[in-house]
């Protein structure tokens, strides 16, 4: 009896290998799915090579879903959505989507969401290029902050950083895709 059992076992062992092997043979297959990934970073460019200094080839949008053709560590070799292939600084990109914004067709409230979505925006926009808001400026006149300051804060926040700056600061402080 105990070799009936010790000889089922086997057959049961075996079977398994056979079905795992078989198994393998399927996930090793060329028709595997490619890794999608998605643009976070503002000013993120396909890249002729896999260095910071390489030539453009397209500028990609935040939320741009691109295909991973190849991993090299820092740097992936991706292909956009018209087909262009180049590289990419691995720190712009996401796996997981980036969240979308309220659909019209989401529900009853959804399409008012999307419009205050779109009025903060526009008025977030609006104080950081006009300076302090009402209220903040009737504070500061009521807390005697002098003129000068408040004219300080203005110029700080009118202040706009071109992409040179950004690029020439990073290369110096070898942060992102300048790091050694």
């Amino acid at each position: 009896m105990r070799n009936i059992l010790v000889l089922g076992s086997i057959c049961l062992l075996l079977l398994g290998c056979a079905a795992t092997a078989g198994d393998l043979t399927t996930t090793t297959s060329p028709s595997t799915a490619a890794e999608i990934r998605w643009v976070v970073g503002t000013g993120t460019t396909l890249k002729a090579e896999a260095v910071a200094s390489s030539a453009d080839i397209l500028p990609l949008a935040v939320g741009a879903e691109v295909q991973v053709l190849e991993n090299a560590g820092r740097w992936l070799k991706v292909q956009s959505a018209s087909k262009e292939r180049g590289w990419v600084f691995a720190g712009r990109l996401s796996a997981i989507p980036p969240v979308t914004e309220v659909a019209a067709s989401e529900g009853l409230f959804a399409a008012a969401a999307q419009q205050s979505q779109v009025e903060i925006a526009q008025a977030d926009s609006a104080r950081s290029v006009r300076g302090l808001s009402a209220e903040t400026e009737s504070y500061a006149k009521e807390r005697g902050t002098p003129l000068k300051y408040r004219q300080a804060l203005d110029r700080i926040l009118a202040r706009q950083v071109s992409k040179g700056e950004i690029t020439s600061f990073m290369r110096a402080g070898k942060l992102g895709e300048y790091a050694q």
